[in-house]
């Protein structure tokens, strides 16, 4: 997705927008616990020493807690700690594991065909027993429901059965190898059908009656308590419960977690903040916890417009970018240079980028300029766009303008356009932009999610472009029928090895055409107090509570 989903999802499909992420904090809360969440405020209070509850701190405050329309990180953040799904990840790693399932699925030879063997002696929190049934309704709500997320399954699932008391079948509209990593999404996860319903629209965000470490105790405006789960399936927490308190700016966050007020402080400070922070962990006054994103950097270009419909001159704008300087100016090291739209979080990636454009190699950039026919006296002249409400991204179309303003001999012009977010994404699928900077974040971590919705496109032609498809939607405009091919050969091929030499050849010719340039990979911050042991961040994002000790 992009950054205006906030969890990196498709363009059109949720009208919020979010910049760069990092971290932040919360002021703990006492709370008397009930059965079902109590939509009531609360007072923050400081954290309590040795009653064994966690204080985390955020920004991020959740539009809903129903899992079937949960689509940005604050919501599924939490959805994620009070849940399980049939597959999850480990700390670090983007090779799923069984969680509510016992093994990774049996696929028939066609691929469509998935038959997945499920836990027993599992209950939800209100004592429903968890089993295929459930499992079933659960996913059958998610699609029918239609929340924000429902397409990540509806495009793909044609059924779903249980076909047994603890066994699974799904079946695909078409093959799809990346399949066991939408049963990892936070929000297809198993819910009470004693508790919900399915129908379109019928969502309960206000509780949530899941079979997960942590059940809600109270759900207020500006914090939340979660409580352990006495009869999980699972190991238990490291912890006695959770306390959550949502800060109304990064910078109170900031305070509250400077003086105590909080255990550990995630989503989301400015960038001078986490500096700060990362300062006094150095000396010793708290923790710094790091892990490498999954959030990538990007500028797109729009094929339809000229004169970016010359390769030439796509190619020279690769040539002209600096990562290394970027990161330094604009992000303050808290990110790593990209040279791929596959991030490095996957073992296919290829720094083709690096290879063949190298950072700030201005001579090259010149020579393709001049052989495209432009000069001093004749300058291609590219508009920047970017949405007004990412001061990130305003400070890297500045540092990009005055590259080309210093170093280009005037050959190139970069003007700078900034619009207002909602605007800015209504508008990027209709090509009123050259040229573009923005964020991605996943739906799933498969490399599948960066190619395919941004090169994929089901009508165009070498003349037109793209006319309905992933690059019209992102703004690129960009067709080319060999990758339509490579696309789908991807998505059906279970063989890692020959999946790995598609995305191989899919790199190979994005790097030639260049419908959009990598800039960088983010990274993600959690800040900790002295004495809190064991915080870590799953590969999509997600603070696991049930690790953290104190």
């Amino acid at each position: 997705m992009t950054e205006f989903s906030i969890l990196g999802r498709r363009w059109g499909r949720v009208t919020k927008f979010l910049s760069l992420f990092c971290l932040c904090l919360l002021l703990a809360i006492a709370c008397t616990p009930s059965q079902q969440a109590n939509n009531t405020s609360t007072t923050a209070g400081n954290t309590t020493a040795g009653d064994g509850r966690i204080t985390i701190g955020t920004t991020a405050k959740p539009r809903t807690l129903d899992p079937a329309d949960a689509y940005e990180l604050a919501s599924l953040g939490l959805v994620f700690n009070m849940s399980d799904r049939l597959y999850t990840y480990e700390p670090g790693n983007t090779e799923i594991k069984p969680q509510l399932a016992t093994a990774l699925p049996t696929v028939s030879a066609d691929g469509l065909t998935y038959t997945i063997p499920l836990r027993q002696g599992v209950v939800f929190h209100d004592g429903t027993p968890f089993n295929a049934k459930a499992m079933e309704f659960s996913i059958k709500r998610f699609i029918e429901n239609k929340g924000k997320p429902s397409f990540l399954l509806s495009d793909t699932v044609d059924s779903v059965t249980a076909t047994g008391d603890n066994e699974l079948t799904l079946k695909l509209k078409k093959p799809f190898a990346a399949f066991p990593s939408l049963l990892a999404f936070s929000g297809v996860c198993a819910v009470s059908p004693s508790a919900y319903e399915i129908g379109a629209g019928k969502f309960k965000p206000d509780i949530f009656v899941g079979t997960g470490p942590y059940k809600m105790a109270q759900y207020g405006t500006d914090s939340l308590r979660l409580d352990v789960f006495d009869k999980y399936w699972g190991e238990k927490p490291g912890n006695q419960g959770i306390n959550v308190q949502i800060q109304t700016s990064p910078v109170n966050l900031f305070n509250a977690f400077r003086t105590g007020a909080v255990d550990v402080a995630y989503l989301s400070l400015q960038p001078d903040q986490i500096r700060s922070l990362e300062a006094g962990a150095k000396k010793g006054d708290w923790q710094a916890i790091t892990a490498q994103g999954s959030v990538v950097s990007y500028m797109v270009l729009n094929r339809n417009q000229k004169p970016l419909d010359k390769p030439e001159v796509r190619q020279a704008i690769a040539a002209i970018i600096d990562r290394p300087l970027l990161n330094e100016r604009v992000l303050y090291g808290q990110a790593d240079p990209l040279y791929s739209m596959i991030p490095t979080t996957f073992n296919v990636s290829q720094p083709l980028f690096k290879d063949k454009y190298g950072d700030g190699n201005f001579e090259k950039a010149k020579q393709l300029l001049t052989a495209a026919g432009y000069s001093k006296e004749n300058p291609v002249k590219i508009p920047v766009w970017y949405p007004s409400s990412s001061p990130t991204r305003s400070l890297a179309a500045q540092t990009l303008k005055s590259l080309a303003d210093t170093k280009m001999d005037g050959i190139v012009q970069l003007e700078v356009n900034t619009v207002e977010g909602a605007t800015f994404f209504k508008d990027i699928s209709k090509g009123l932009y050259p040229a573009a900077l923005l964020d991605w974040y996943p739906d799933f971590l498969d490399p599948d999610n960066y190619v395919q919705p941004f090169l994929a496109c089901q009508k165009g032609s070498e003349a037109k472009g793209c006319e309905d498809g992933g690059s019209q939607t992102q703004g690129s405009f960009y067709y080319s029928e060999t990758l339509n091919t490579l696309i789908d050969e991807q998505r059906k091929e279970q063989n890692p090895e020959a999946r790995q030499k598609i995305f191989a050849q899919i790199q190979d010719q994005v790097v030639n055409d260049v419908p959009y340039i990598p800039l960088w990979q983010n990274k993600d911050y959690v800040f900790a107090q002295k004495g809190v042991t064991n915080v870590n961040l799953d590969p999509t994002q997600n603070l696991i509570y049930r690790t953290i000790k104190k």
